[in-house]
């Protein structure tokens, strides 16, 4: 499955990921309790509830969730509070940027190997240090 980072459309990649595992609308439906009409609504909606999106979780056994984690990691902007000296009982807590999950290094990798970003800009606009990109380069580009 591949994602748009930026502009995520949950529905579309539900679809994608029911279309993979092959699933029976028959299967859906009865999960959801749902109609085929509603199931293909939820496929045509840009973002869904929580708890639907939830079941589709289970259901597909993929965690949608971190596809929202990976555009923070890439998106959110820099925290310059530094008043906060630990995240230790806060809520909710700091978020940490440096989790990088394998689909966020093949996205900036693609960035760089198609040409859309330079290895500078990559370290400017997503905030990644420089010796992790040039470990994930040599990493990761090696193996394709």
């Amino acid at each position: 499955m591949k994602f748009n980072f930026k502009n995520i459309h949950i529905g579309e990649c539900i679809r994608e990921r029911v279309e993979e595992m092959e699933i029976s609308m028959i299967r859906i439906c009865s999960f959801h309790k749902a109609t085929e009409e509603e199931i293909n609504a939820m496929y045509a909606r840009k973002d869904l509830d929580t708890e639907v999106l939830l079941r589709w979780c289970k259901l597909l056994e993929y965690d949608f969730f971190r596809i929202y984690c990976q555009h923070l990691i890439l998106f959110a902007p820099e925290n310059h509070s530094h008043h906060i000296a630990s995240n230790t009982g806060t809520f909710p807590p700091n978020f940490r940027k440096n989790v990088y999950t394998r689909q966020v290094v093949d996205f900036i990798l693609e960035l760089i190997n198609t040409g859309q970003k330079t290895k500078f800009q990559v370290i400017e606009e997503y905030r990644i240090p420089k010796t992790t990109l040039y470990k994930w380069m040599s990493k990761y580009n090696e193996m394709e």
